[in-house]
């Protein structure tokens, strides 16, 4: 069968060879022209306003990277303003921002056709908002230039496009101007509603740039006050490891800033672990000599037989057990300073030989006969009264007064009980720091209790005692064993303190200079009241660490 023949059976009635599947040109429906025209330009509006939508999705993404990234205001107003004109279509965009020296609007940035090269914006810094713009700064309202007119950004009569305020929690920050947007079938109502959510954008931009300007410029200044008070701190204290404001202390710091610029030699004097090395260091550091070595030795500390050798070294056999040759401290310090503590405990065999390094400035090693020079500086340290030792024949009077030569006595730590509290603290932080702890606390009633200690042992004590409060405590809070103090400072059982016969003698002398308002000399003087003449008073005065008010 044939297909027809099969397509008929199957069919029947539908297929009519007669029939034709093409349509007769009667049949045929005629489309008008203009019809066709105006379909093909829907179409193209169409394409123009998927592309025109695309490049606006683009650009929110643009301003959207711009919000994270540099944050250097005026580039990224430059930035901002050049992709905004792009996609809008402007002929000019223009950003106005508070000026904080002028207190009115400033075009703070602007992007245009003629202007594309980033030299020519110079004149911005001169180009303030015209009064419309200012207007929209003040009344948070948009204006559009085909309903209100044009504004005028840096002086010259311009058509503005539009003018949105840019505005971020509720804080308004500058404004957006667009001028005469072009894009191909934009309203004024969709140019604005675009220009207010781009605006948004840009105020998000502008607030995170300035909040990011205001946190350099606090912390520049904090930096600059940092090292104000720095220098301030090193100028009125003057010493970063001397810690105290008490009037004693600050005598003592004013003693060194005087003798520390000459190459004099400084005796300083003060009872046991009062920080004489301290001080020692401190003049070295402020003289000439700073760059050069601080050598120290104690001679409490070194065997008397060991100790010409320690000073002034040896030459190779000069001894048994001098198996090479050595450079003895005076030589090791020169151009610098050299430090000897304790130095009440030199022997007397070897005393004409350190004052001949005094004044001569010259010494022989041990085992040899070569004489050698050095430019030391010498600073010696005592806890004797080397004056009595002189009285008492165990110390050369010539050598006892070429070492007096500006002599620095360095206060016990119970005459000056005010700067307790600065110490304590600032141990607490060094031993907890250096332990790994979290002590910063200090009770009340411990605080007092270490202001009112007698401190025998003066800062040296005070620095161990904390040391084992810091090991003792477990939490925040320090905690120092107080039966110790009580102990130390030699309380009976009912509580009376025993005095020393020093603090006795020193009470005594005090009330006695009061009752004299300070007269020391002449027949109603404290002297004379005391029995004693007036040298042997001020010598007991000095040793005591009496000090008249004011000084």
């Amino acid at each position: 069968m044939s297909t027809q023949g099969y397509l008929s059976g199957c069919l029947p009635g539908c297929f009519d060879p007669e029939i034709s599947l093409v349509p007769r040109r009667e049949d045929r429906v005629e489309i008008p022209e203009d019809a066709i025209n105006r379909m093909s330009a829907e179409a193209v509006d169409d394409a123009q306003e998927l592309k025109s939508e695309k490049d606006r999705l683009q650009l929110l993404l643009e301003l959207s990277g711009q919000i994270v990234s540099n944050l250097e205001l005026r580039d990224l107003l430059r930035s901002v303003s050049s992709i905004v004109r792009r996609v809008m279509q402007c002929e000019a965009v223009g950003v106005h921002l508070p000026d904080k020296e002028s207190s009115s609007l400033r075009l703070f940035a602007l992007d245009s056709r003629s202007c594309e090269s980033p030299g020519e914006d110079s004149w911005l810094e001169e180009s303030y908002s015209g009064e419309q713009i200012c207007d929209v700064f003040r009344t948070r309202e948009s204006i559009v230039g085909d309903r209100q007119g044009s504004s005028q950004p840096n002086g010259a009569a311009r058509d503005c496009g539009c003018a949105v305020p840019l505005i971020s929690r509720d804080r308004v920050l500058g404004v957006l101007e667009l001028e005469r947007c072009t894009e191909r079938g934009s309203a004024p109502d969709d140019v604005l509603a675009l220009a207010t959510l781009i605006a948004g954008l840009v105020a998000i931009v502008v607030e995170n740039a300035l909040a990011d300007g205001e946190i350099k410029a606090l912390k520049e200044q904090l930096t600059r006050e940092k090292l104000y008070l720095e220098d301030e701190i090193r100028n009125e204290q003057g010493f970063e490891e001397i810690i105290g404001r008490s009037a004693v202390i600050r005598a003592v710091l004013r003693q060194i800033e005087t003798v520390a610029p000459t190459d004099s030699t400084v005796l300083i004097c003060g009872e046991t672990g009062t920080g004489k090395e301290l001080v020692a260091r401190a003049i070295h550091e402020r003289s000439a000599r700073s760059s050069n070595a601080f050598v120290k030795m104690n001679c409490a500390a070194i065997p008397t037989g060991l100790l010409e050798s320690e000073l002034f070294g040896h030459e190779r056999g000069a001894f048994t057990g001098a198996i090479t040759q050595r450079i003895g401290r005076f030589e090791l310090a020169n151009h610098g300073t050299a430090f000897l503590d304790e130095i009440g405990e030199i022997p007397l065999e070897l005393q004409p030989k350190l004052l001949r390094v005094l004044q001569e400035r010259e010494f022989e090693r041990l085992g040899s006969t070569r004489t050698l020079k050095t430019d030391a500086r010498l600073i010696a340290a005592t806890n004797r009264d080397l004056e009595e030792c002189v009285k008492e024949s165990a110390f050369r009077a010539d050598l006892y007064y070429r070492l007096n030569v500006f002599p620095i006595y360095v206060p016990p730590l119970r005459e000056r009980s005010e700067d307790i509290p600065l110490l304590v603290r600032h141990f607490v932080q060094h031993y907890a720091r250096r332990m790994n702890r979290a002590v910063d606390t200090i009770p009340s009633e411990t605080m007092e209790a270490l202001v009112h200690h007698q401190w025998p042992g003066n800062i040296r004590e005070l620095q161990n005692l904390i040391e084992r409060s810091v090991i003792l405590s477990k939490g925040p809070v320090l905690q120092v064993p107080l039966s110790v103090l009580n102990s130390s400072n030699g309380t009976s059982p009912d509580g009376a303190r025993r005095r020393t016969l020093k603090e006795a003698e020193r009470e005594h002398i005090l009330a006695t200079l009061k009752e004299t308002k300070w007269l020391v000399s002449g027949p109603r003087g404290a002297a004379a009241r005391l029995g004693m003449n007036r040298a042997t008073l001020q010598y007991r005065m000095k040793k005591l660490g009496i000090l008249r008010p004011g000084m």
